[in-house]
């Protein structure tokens, strides 16, 4: 495993999916539902799993930056640390503007914090919220948010703060819930293959 992500490519990819862990998971938690993705879509995609930088405080799993307490003054330096990773793993064969953006929980309030402001083909954001004070760019990529409506981790307010901020522009922005609660569940596939069939053009 390379210290800083987890690589999986396809022969002849086109565009790539970039996966962003929640607190205390790391690189490899994403991994299973990123290669069912990968395994059933009609385009070739490289699936890379990024590693949050910090140690998780319990000592195992990875962090962002500190969440319990939230630690929200380092979230500018987490979300500029993010952006120069996305755009070094960027090449001229598959650059930003085919590239998505997947984050889950802390992943998704990463993914949402940091890729509005990139050329990125789309964001998919699962029981993600905003960051205090985040105002998204006016332009910026579609993004497909999902969460739990019985979500006690992250409650599902804090998806619909960051869907009523998004609609203030005039690209795509959808949220699609789910009974249930904080997990990324196998019903919402076919709408991540929906959302990347769309945007991987």
């Amino acid at each position: 495993m390379n210290d800083q992500f987890l690589c999986f490519q396809s022969n002849n990819a086109s565009h790539r999916l970039i996966l962003l862990h929640g607190w205390g998971a790391d690189a490899e938690d994403l991994i299973p539902l990123g290669k069912a993705l990968q395994e059933v879509h009609d385009k070739r995609f490289d699936l890379i799993a990024l590693r949050a930088p910090e140690m998780h405080p319990q000592g195992f799993g990875r962090q962002w930056y500190g969440l319990f307490p939230p630690d929200w003054s380092a979230v500018p330096g987490a979300i500029l640390s993010l952006k120069r990773r996305l755009q070094k793993i960027a090449t001229r064969e598959i650059p930003l503007e085919k590239t998505v953006l997947f984050g889950f929980s802390q992943g998704g309030a990463m993914a949402l914090g940091g890729g509005c402001d990139l050329p990125l083909a789309g964001i998919i954001g699962c029981s993600a919220y905003a960051h205090p004070e985040w105002i998204p760019p006016q332009k910026r990529p579609p993004v497909f948010l999902t969460h739990g409506t019985n979500d006690d981790v992250v409650p599902l307010a804090g998806s619909e703060q960051l869907f009523e901020s998004l609609t203030s522009s005039e690209f795509e922005v959808e949220l699609k819930t789910f009974k249930g609660g904080h997990q990324v569940p196998n019903e919402m596939m076919p709408y991540f293959l929906h959302a990347l069939s769309s945007w991987f053009v």
